[in-house]
């Protein structure tokens, strides 16, 4: 059995709560916030057989789409100077962690 943990962004995160569970998966939904950006995240916690991980990653890798933002950059040209240089970063897609699970109860 295994534990997967999939953040994902938040404007991505009905749909893949959505085909998850259509899926025939149970998911935990969380509300997160990416170190980074300071951007809202949904982390899913989904328990599966080994033999279905690929089907929950491949599911979340379709309805996790990878965008592009600009974002303010503060670049020091000189002493206390700190001038707002705006820069095109990279978000969504997905960060998936797969951990084995020792024992499972459900209670």
């Amino acid at each position: 059995m295994k534990l997967i943990f999939a953040i994902v962004n938040n404007d991505d995160s009905n749909n893949v709560a959505t085909n998850l569970t259509a899926g025939g998966y149970s998911v935990t939904k969380l509300a997160t916030t990416g170190g980074f950006l300071k951007a809202g995240n949904t982390t899913f916690i989904v328990g599966t057989d080994d033999d279905k991980v690929a089907n929950v990653i491949s599911i979340v890798e379709k309805h996790s789409k990878k965008r592009t933002q600009v974002v303010p950059a503060s670049v020091s040209s000189s002493p206390g100077l700190f001038p707002t240089v705006p820069v095109e970063v990279s978000i969504g897609g997905a960060t998936i962690f797969v951990l084995d699970v020792e024992q499972f109860y459900k209670c």
